[in-house]
């Protein structure tokens, strides 16, 4: 079955460009365009979608709020955040609005459709440094973990679970983590799955964002002392 893929951007040439490259492709399928956020979440009501291209800055709704609102539902589309610049700032809220990654808008064809299958196959298409290094810029718009409550959940963590979100956060990969842990990447990504399920996360993306924000790790990607 193809992958039913919405375009949200307030520019209809931005639009007819993505368009082009998805119809070409045997395994994807445009089924809906909104011009705003607003338009994006009234069309969800009646389409059914797996993963939205969601700009950011537009009228009406931005793309951050669309994101939240469209991400709080059950059963919710995966959101690709489409930014014009690396370290943006609604590349920040967009993640933490619960988006599975962002994308430069002029990103070359194959990294688009590649983004697409991993989001829908359920993987963050944002490597994990490359958040690391977002939330490291945008540090100071998070709390500094000195006093802040911890997520209730953390506590429910293994010691082991706890020692390998704290790798995720950090930027590295399931075979990273399986050789500092000396563990089989069969078993890193059971673990990593065990921590997505008890915190409630929808994917690496947001283990990042979360040991930010409780002080875990600090900017700068060491571990909180």
């Amino acid at each position: 079955m193809a992958i039913r893929v919405m375009l949200v951007d307030d520019q209809v040439l931005l639009r007819t460009g993505f368009r082009m490259v998805l119809a070409a492709q045997p395994d994807m399928e445009v089924v809906a365009e909104a011009g705003d956020g607003a338009e994006a979440i009234e069309t969800l009501r009646s389409t059914a979608v797996d993963v939205v291209l969601m700009d950011v800055r537009m009228p009406r709704l931005d793309g951050v709020e669309a994101t939240r609102r469209i991400c709080a539902q059950p059963d919710a589309p995966k959101v690709l955040i489409l930014t014009t610049f690396d370290l943006d700032e609604y590349a920040f809220s967009g993640l933490k609005a619960g988006a599975s990654g962002f994308m430069l808008k002029d990103v070359p064809p194959a990294e688009l459709l590649a983004a697409i299958r991993s989001v829908h196959s359920g993987d963050a298409v944002v490597a994990p440094s490359t958040t690391r290094r977002l939330l490291d810029r945008f540090s100071p718009m998070l709390p500094s973990g000195a006093g802040e409550p911890q997520h209730k959940d953390i506590a429910k963590l293994t010691e082991r679970e706890r020692e390998v979100m704290l790798l995720v956060a950090q930027g590295m990969s399931n075979g990273e983590i399986a050789a500092r842990l000396v563990l089989s990447e069969a078993t890193v990504k059971t673990h990593v799955g065990r921590i997505l399920t008890k915190l409630n996360l929808r994917d690496r993306v947001q283990v990042v964002v979360l040991a930010y924000e409780t002080g875990l790790v600090r900017a700068g990607g060491g571990g909180a002392v």
